[in-house]
């Protein structure tokens, strides 16, 4: 469980395909505090350290993974957001994330507006998913509030601390960004299409 509070940003140091899967070596400020075991978020991809070596940690991506968010397209020296799992206690800042991601996403503009950005987001309507006005979503792992929802798109408002210490000063339209809708709205529409 995670909060979409992003904790620091890691490089990807080197990508390996094994059969069908990946394993992705990342440096970051916070692999010393890391353990084997550990779940940590990717850009929003709860995904299980499985190697320590000194700034460097791995973890292992596999094929459900890769087909259900944009790992494939993350490359040497790409800069992945990354949050630890949540503490029982503490204050939840953001929202309630799983570190599923339920779909991609396109970036289809991005608005400078006077110190803050608007970054707007469009995403397949097969999958069912749903934003609402002030309703949360999880872009890369950053917890977020959406505003003009409309369907099978949304935009975010972007303050300049987020901009800066996340990957998206990276995103630009065509982009393709992992989604994780909020778990509370994903249950209301399921019992809604149950009763239809």
């Amino acid at each position: 469980m995670f909060t979409g509070i992003i904790e620091a940003s890691g490089t990807i140091q080197k990508i390996e395909q094994d059969n069908s899967n990946y394993h992705i070596t990342i440096s970051s400020p916070i692999t010393h505090e890391l353990k084997i075991d550990q779940s940590v978020s990717h850009d929003g991809v709860c995904l299980t350290v499985v190697a320590i070596d000194d700034r460097n940690y791995t973890v292992t991506a596999i094929k459900e993974t890769l087909d259900k968010t944009n790992l494939k397209g993350w490359h040497e020296g790409g800069i992945v957001n990354l949050e630890r799992a949540m503490k029982l206690g503490d204050r939840l800042d953001g929202h309630i994330v799983q570190g599923h991601v339920d779909q991609t996403g396109i970036c289809s503009s991005v608005e400078e507006a006077g110190g803050s950005w608007y970054f707007t987001f469009g995403y397949d309507k097969t999958q069912n998913n749903i934003t609402i006005e002030k309703g949360s979503i999880t872009v890369n792992g950053v917890s977020l509030t959406v505003v003009n929802s409309k369907e099978h798109e949304f935009s975010v408002a972007i303050i300049p601390y987020t901009y800066e210490h996340t990957n998206f000063k990276n995103i630009q339209p065509g982009t393709i960004v992992n989604l994780e809708f909020d778990v509370v709205g994903k249950y209301v529409a399921r019992l809604h299409a149950l009763r239809a």
